[in-house]
């Protein structure tokens, strides 16, 4: 057993686990951060997708020990304020972006990442970008046209109407 402070969603956690635990059971199991979710557990889905120092990972495949002395930002760690989405969260409501929902916390993490990096992406940018994501309910096309919608408002090109 090894005792770890991890920086999380911009506040230190501590945790002790298991050495050969992964970072995807760290946050769920042992921090309660459930929003990561677990899918193949090989990385080759996505859907463990968190962002460390900015990045996305895959966080099946990264021990707990490895992440100490990084910034970790899970699904929780998104929205301004608790209670509120950020602009991709209310993107992907908007266009439908998550239909089952199980592949969105990694899909607005990756997206959230490349429009750090890219605020004005093309269709082609998104779909490298979220390429190693998978979706099983097909819903790539509103996927995209989320992201493109985030970029927008992001840019302040795009504000939504008040009700």
């Amino acid at each position: 057993m090894i005792a770890l402070t991890l920086d999380v969603n911009g506040g230190m956690r501590k945790a002790v686990v298991e050495d050969r635990m992964s970072l995807l059971d760290c946050l769920r199991d042992a921090l309660g951060l459930h929003g990561t979710h677990a899918g193949c557990e090989h990385g080759v889905c996505g859907t463990c997708t968190i962002l460390l120092d900015g990045e996305p990972v895959r966080a099946c495949l990264m021990l707990a020990a490895q992440a100490e002395g990084h910034a970790i930002t899970t699904i929780e760690g998104v929205a301004p304020r608790p209670g509120e989405m950020s602009i991709v969260q209310d993107a992907f409501c908007e266009t439908h972006g998550l239909q089952c929902g199980y592949c969105t916390p990694g899909m607005v993490l990756t997206a959230e990442a490349l429009l750090a990096t890219n605020p004005a992406p093309s269709r082609a940018d998104i779909i490298t970008a979220i390429s190693g994501n998978l979706c099983r309910c097909t819903g790539y096309g509103q996927i995209v046209e989320a992201i493109l919608l985030a970029a927008e408002r992001r840019r302040g090109t795009n504000q939504r109407e008040a009700p």
